[in-house]
C-alpha cells in the first residue's frame, strides 16, 4: 500500500488549496481514509476523515471550510481547503489503517501567509 500526497504550496489568507492523495495497492472505499496535519512545535492532529460507508468527519477548526472526498476513478482522496487561515499552516499527511497497519503519505507543506 502506498499513499502519495501532493498539492501543497503557499497561499494567501482567505485563499483555497486542494490536496490530493493517490492511493495504490488497496481498494479505496474499503477503508477509512483521512488527512492529518502537523504544525511546527505541535502534535499531529486529525483534520478530516471519510469512512468506507461515506461518513465524513471534520475537526472543529476546519468545519465549513474543508471538504474531504474520494474519487474512485482516479483512486484519490482529496482535501479541498477554502477560507484558509495562517493557523492552517502545517504539513498535511494522508493516512489509512489496514489490518492494524498505519500507512502515511509523505506529507505536503501548506503555508498560509500574505
Amino acid at each position: 500500500v502506498q499513499l502519495q500526497a501532493s498539492g501543497g504550496g503557499l497561499v494567501q489568507p482567505g485563499g483555497s488549496q486542494r490536496l490530493s492523495c493517490v492511493v495504490s495497492g488497496t481498494i479505496l472505499r474499503a477503508h477509512v481514509m483521512d488527512w492529518y496535519r502537523q504544525a511546527p512545535g505541535k502534535q499531529r492532529e486529525l483534520v478530516a476523515l471519510i469512512s468506507s460507508g461515506g461518513t465524513l468527519k471534520y475537526a472543529d477548526s476546519v468545519k465549513g471550510r474543508f471538504t474531504i472526498s474520494q474519487d474512485s476513478g482516479r483512486n484519490t482522496v482529496d482535501l479541498q481547503m477554502n477560507g484558509l487561515k495562517p493557523e492552517d499552516t502545517a504539513v498535511y499527511y494522508c493516512h489509512t489503517i489496514i489490518l492494524n497497519n498505519h500507512y502515511w503519505g509523505q506529507g505536503t507543506q501548506v503555508t498560509v501567509s500574505s
